[in-house]
């Protein structure tokens, strides 16, 4: 563990153990660097083994007060089972994406919440939110200032970013067209290039090349961060964000970004060809707080074609299944309780955006969400 070797080595600091102790902090030494060794090898369940085999010990990392001068050294008496440092405990979040169990993933949020330090993981989970099942386009735009079609995922080339650069490429075609370059073979080679990833890669390439441009990757990451916060919220254990297409692609998700979140209760209830009221409002909101996210930003949503139809999907599941007319309201339902979820909940999402940007992990970014949730005080 790099901060306790630190401190063990630091020229300001020197510890007062009897030897027993010593031998105690050698090997509590040797086990936070398994630990570590796990968490870069994203190995969770080892990972897991480490932290419950802490017990219930002190959280409380020890606080370098400024030397009077370097020759100085402070003596501290501390007992090396305060050895055990929060921020450690949070990088086990790291290695939740390579999970193959989500149970694992449920285990390690648990974990961390018994220790305090997921404050508002599921805060949001028994909330049952006020108004009628019944929401209209009249009563969406009445509660969010937005008409409904500002909520529907948009084709690519026909509106917002999409469009400027669709009307960017086919104005550089003309222009070598006018110069009298013929681009008929060029073209037919990009038409077919896009073709195949579309069909054998789902888009990745494409979108890949679309990531590069800032404006469509801020949309993303606003999309995504919407995802995060609400599965948060709402108690379902994040696996992990994936931004790169590529990656996406490799780990099933194909053509696109994504937010793996797990619902044990969903899950359960779908093995046993059942669904509760309860754990389906919940996944929708999840499902739909990309949407919300950039309605809630932008204004209007581009982005969430793929949520629509893993809700559609889900919704063939229920028994008897939906109609028309009552998916649509749901959606705008979970639409609505979305939208608001978030923007009680703006500067977490703000801080989820931002870490995401910088390219934080996992623990960093739901760190920084804690970080931005308004005190039990205030």
């Amino acid at each position: 563990m790099a901060v306790l070797a630190r401190s063990c080595h630091s020229p300001f600091f020197s510890f007062q153990f009897s030897s027993p102790s010593k031998f105690r902090v050698i090997r509590a030494t040797r086990e936070w660097r398994e630990y570590e060794d796990a968490v870069k090898e994203k190995d969770l369940a080892r990972a897991l083994r480490f932290l419950k085999s802490t017990g219930e010990l002190p959280l409380q990392p020890l606080t370098r007060s400024k030397p009077e001068s370097s020759a100085v050294a402070q003596s501290l008496t501390l007992p090396p089972d305060q050895f055990v440092w929060p921020e450690k405990d949070w990088e086990v979040l790291d290695t939740c994406l390579n999970a193959d169990d989500m149970k694992l993933v449920g285990m390690a949020y648990g974990l961390l919440q018994s220790r305090g330090l997921l404050a508002n993981f599921g805060k949001c989970k028994a909330i049952v939110l006020e108004g009628q099942r019944e929401v209209t386009p009249t009563a969406l735009k009445e509660s969010t200032g937005l008409e409904a079609f500002k909520f529907a995922p948009k084709k690519w080339g026909l509106t917002g970013s999409s469009r400027t650069a669709l009307i960017a490429f086919l104005a550089g075609a003309s222009f070598l067209v006018y110069q009298g370059i013929d681009i008929r073979p060029n073209l037919a080679a990009v038409l077919a290039l896009v073709g195949l990833d579309a069909v054998f890669l789902g888009g990745s390439c494409l979108a890949q090349i679309f990531c590069l441009w800032p404006p469509y990757r801020r949309r993303v990451l606003v999309h995504e961060a919407g995802h995060l916060l609400a599965a948060y919220l709402m108690g379902c254990p994040v696996r992990g964000v994936i931004l790169d297409p590529i990656v996406a692609m490799q780990m099933g998700i194909q053509g696109q970004a994504g937010t793996q979140f797990w619902d044990e209760k969903l899950e359960n209830e779908l093995a046993e060809g059942r669904l509760s009221g309860s754990a389906f409002d919940r996944y929708c909101m999840v499902l739909f707080a990309g949407i919300a996210a950039e309605a809630l930003v932008y204004g209007e949503a581009e982005g969430g074609e793929n949520d629509e139809n893993l809700f559609r999907g889900v919704c063939i599941l229920l028994e008897p299944p939906m109609s028309i007319a009552e998916m649509a309201n749901q959606a705008r339902w979970s639409l609505l309780q979305s939208y608001n979820l978030l923007k009680w909940h703006k500067q977490a999402h703000t801080a989820a955006v931002k870490a995401l940007e910088s390219g934080h992990s996992l623990s960093t970014v739901i760190r920084r969400i804690e970080e931005a949730m308004p005190s039990k005080d205030s």
